[in-house]
């Protein structure tokens, strides 16, 4: 049975990657009412702290993740969930595939290498 622990803030983190090649796209954050709206519809919804409001994803940009398959992990804290995405197949607001762009080296910390944009 689903019985999301949701922090103090009232959210769960939710990660989201790609249904056919599994890599990691976006996290992000749900409340129940986005969390609801995703198992409602299909398609992610999440909540934008920055904005403080509903985001249903891709609903601008055409980016709408369908959900595929919804995994919580054993305390309940955390949320996978498995989309394809629609439109240019992008997540990141800055035009790249995934959110995730930037490689540290953890040797020293330093040397962010950045992915290219479209990846």
């Amino acid at each position: 049975m689903l019985t999301p622990r949701f922090g103090a803030d009232g959210l769960v983190a939710c990660i989201a990657v790609d249904a056919h090649d599994g890599s990691v796209l976006m996290l992000a954050h749900m409340n129940a009412e986005s969390l609801a709206r995703t198992i409602e519809t299909g398609e992610a919804w999440y909540w934008s702290r920055s904005r403080g409001e509903l985001w249903h994803k891709g609903a601008t940009s055409g980016q709408i993740q369908r959900v595929v398959e919804m995994r919580v992990d054993c305390d309940q804290d955390a949320l996978l969930i498995r989309v394809e995405v629609g439109g240019d197949g992008g997540c990141c607001h800055t035009g790249r595939r995934s959110c995730f762009y930037r490689s540290v080296d953890l040797g020293t910390g330093t040397g962010v290498r950045l992915v290219p944009a479209g990846r």
